[in-house]
């Protein structure tokens, strides 16, 4: 067993026990939510949803067994060209939109032939990250000034989270926090982030002030669901507020008396409970030890993020574990939160949890990057056998 878990798994084994762990996990809530898709929206089958469910995630399951064996460097290498492509992407998907259950949905692209729906903001999300972590290892002993950084760094960052942001404004919030967030980790001055984040603002406000008082000019936007939702926070009428007061009603009901598997009442009424809603659900059925289990093991991932980026020897793979793993943890809080009625729905999926294949797949990525990483840890030992190289290389330089 040891040689399977040996050759087969690399990398750091704690992460791939709560990988692994999230998987198995998410098929109860996803079999029980999924009833709704059938008896309420009408589409398909519980075990149909459930088998779709165990096939996207066996290729997530693909997708980390393969980037853990690739060379964590050759990320960085790519990760200009894909900020480029998926540039052109979220331009044609913001352009094209469409309607999903007569709803706006112009954060989807439908891929031409295959009827497979996907995100381009999460890619282009990752990808923009990755970058940024180049950027700054390769930036790093320089000194930082507008020149250097207005068209390399920031320019980017402007394009990517303006694209995103009319069709999906809490994922482009999310994505500009995080930017910061890694900045800062990698040493960026803060009178260059106060300034790009005041622009970010004037930019930001300018375009939803725009759309309005002149929505004739601006189509496929979601700013007048953005103010609904934020006007009808806490608020107990409208569709938003149903939501909320039915999730609250599934937290109430299983921290008074746990359900059981499968048990959820709510998962009939409440609206997205396989994806948006689904903590909510898994709080009814597995009441107080299913919540403090599941957000431990989203906290032990942190820890291990943590540790990986603290051990790895190089300045980007340090930058590299941060970028692609604080999002996760981030995204799974902001889902969370929702559930209960901390912050305004945000459409966030809970990560390696939620029903849907861009989700997992992608945070299945950003797992399979870090495990690459952290398959390049050295032991002390090897660090001093390299320092001990080092130093006679300079010694023979030098004499």
């Amino acid at each position: 067993m040891s040689n399977i878990v040996q050759k087969y798994f690399k990398g750091d084994k704690p992460l791939w026990a709560f990988i692994l762990l999230l998987a198995l996990f998410s098929f109860l809530p996803v079999y029980s939510a999924s009833s709704n898709l059938v008896y309420t929206v009408g589409s398909g089958t519980i075990f149909g949803h459930l088998g779709k469910h165990a096939v996207i995630l066996l290729i997530g399951l693909f997708i980390i067994y393969g980037l853990q064996r690739i060379d964590y460097r050759w990320f960085g290498l790519f990760a200009l060209t894909a900020v480029v492509i998926l540039s052109g992407v979220l331009t044609i998907t913001l352009v094209q939109g469409q309607t999903i259950g007569g709803a706006n949905a112009a954060r989807w692209l439908t891929i031409p032939g295959t009827g497979i729906g996907i995100q381009p903001s999460m890619i282009a999300s990752q990808a923009l990250l990755i970058y940024i972590a180049r950027y700054l290892t390769k930036n790093r002993d320089k000194e930082y000034t507008w020149k250097n950084t207005a068209v390399p760094l920031f320019l980017p960052i402007i394009v990517i989270v303006g694209l995103i942001f009319p069709s999906n404004g809490s994922t482009a919030l999310m994505l500009a926090g995080m930017c910061g967030i890694l900045l800062i980790i990698g040493g960026f001055p803060f009178k260059y982030l106060f300034t790009i984040a005041g622009v970010g603002l004037i930019l930001g406000g300018g375009f939803v002030w725009m759309a309005l008082s002149r929505p004739d000019l601006v189509t496929n936007s979601r700013v007048h669901t953005w103010m609904s939702r934020i006007e009808k926070f806490n608020d107990d009428s409208g569709l938003e507020s149903y939501q909320v007061l039915h999730a609250k009603a599934a937290i109430a009901r299983g921290l008074n008396e746990m359900a059981g598997p499968g048990k959820s009442v709510f998962k009939q009424t409440l609206p997205q409970s396989s994806s948006d809603f689904i903590f909510a659900i898994i709080v009814e059925e597995y009441g107080a030890i299913g919540a403090i289990l599941l957000i431990g093991i989203f906290l032990l991932i942190l820890i291990r993020i943590c540790i990986i980026a603290s051990k790895i020897h190089t300045v980007f793979g340090t930058l590299l574990v941060f970028a692609v793993g604080l999002p996760i943890i981030i995204q799974a809080m902001v889902n969370m939160a929702v559930a209960v009625n901390l912050i305004p729905v945000t459409g966030q999926p809970l990560p390696m949890i939620s029903y849907g294949g861009t989700s997992i797949w992608m945070t299945c990525i950003s797992f399979g990057i870090i495990l690459s990483v952290s398959t390049q840890i050295k032991s002390q030992e090897e660090l001093e056998q390299d320092r001990k190289v080092l130093s006679e290389e300079y010694i023979e330089d030098i004499a």
